[in-house]
């Protein structure tokens, strides 16, 4: 019998696994992440657009335990209008890193098929330039490339595997924390994935790779931001994308790409609207 350990490697795109890292063994993932927003409702007619390259580390401490780090290289493009005159503010560089456990809590296994369930815990450093200036002043909060706070997060992912599909499911919080006057909206996400194998379409031991179509949704609901301890009635709200995308799986590593697409965007005030997060990138064990 096929060993499903050993062959199917599929994962989410927007998010986390439940499966393990093997002991002693290396995941490294790359990802290109694409995020445009430009549905303003203000008189502002703001377009924000971010390009970020985070490479994103894990190292299997066990069985059971995991440990990640992940961090961006982002570029930021934020245009608006001041007074009827175009203003253009942009930053470029290192941003927050981001570094977590995760622990196997429960495990099962059966003949070609396996499930998990895994809480894990972890912090967003202010490793990344939150008091950047241009010739207009300082930078506005969606133009640096970090917050400046230390920001914890947690959740649980579950993830049941088969030879055909796979379908994985996070439920994730983050806290976070006030730094120069200001504070961003704590987070709330719950997201889902299903991997389903398209080719081949009957599995032999000579099979080289495996193309996977992927559907995903994530909802995501941040509370509003704070500047100077009193709440922006302009800033978050809850956005709800539903994301196709394609793997490419071998033993040892993966490309995929895949597009958030905003279904529903429920914001507060004038809160600025996602057009799309497009991602691309590969994964190697090692």
């Amino acid at each position: 019998m096929l060993a499903i350990t050993n062959i199917l490697r599929a994962a989410p795109i927007t998010f986390n696994t439940a499966l393990a890292v093997g002991k002693g063994e290396y995941v490294l993932r790359e990802q290109l992440v694409v995020n445009q927003s430009g549905q303003d409702p203000s008189a502002l007619d703001r377009d924000r657009s971010e390009t970020a390259l985070v490479t994103a580390l894990g190292y299997g401490l066990s069985s059971k335990w995991a440990v990640f780090a992940a961090l961006p290289y982002r570029y930021i493009d934020l245009d608006l209008e001041i007074n009827e005159q175009p203003v253009g503010q942009h930053s470029s560089g290192i941003g927050d890193l981001s570094l977590f456990a995760r622990y196997t809590a429960y495990q099962w296994d059966a003949a070609a098929q396996t499930m998990r369930i895994a809480p894990f815990v972890g912090i967003k450093a202010p490793t990344g330039e939150y008091k950047a200036h241009d010739n207009l002043g300082r930078l506005p909060p969606p133009a640096q490339l970090g917050t400046g706070s230390w920001d914890p997060f947690t959740g649980v992912v579950l993830t049941y595997q088969t030879l055909q599909y796979q379908f994985d499911s996070q439920l994730s919080y983050r806290i976070n924390n006030k730094a120069e006057g200001f504070e961003a909206g704590d987070i709330a996400r719950l997201d889902g994935s299903l991997q389903y194998r398209l080719y081949p379409r009957i599995l032999s031991g000579g099979t080289p790779g495996f193309l996977y179509g992927v559907l995903e949704m994530n909802l995501i609901h941040q509370d509003k931001n704070e500047v100077g301890g009193v709440e922006d009635d302009n800033s978050g709200g809850t956005r709800l994308f539903v994301t196709p995308g394609i793997q490419y799986v071998t033993r040892r590593w993966i490309l995929e790409t895949a597009i958030q697409l905003p279904v529903k965007q429920n914001l507060n005030g004038q809160a600025l609207e996602n057009d799309y997060i497009l991602r691309a990138g590969f994964r190697i064990n090692f």
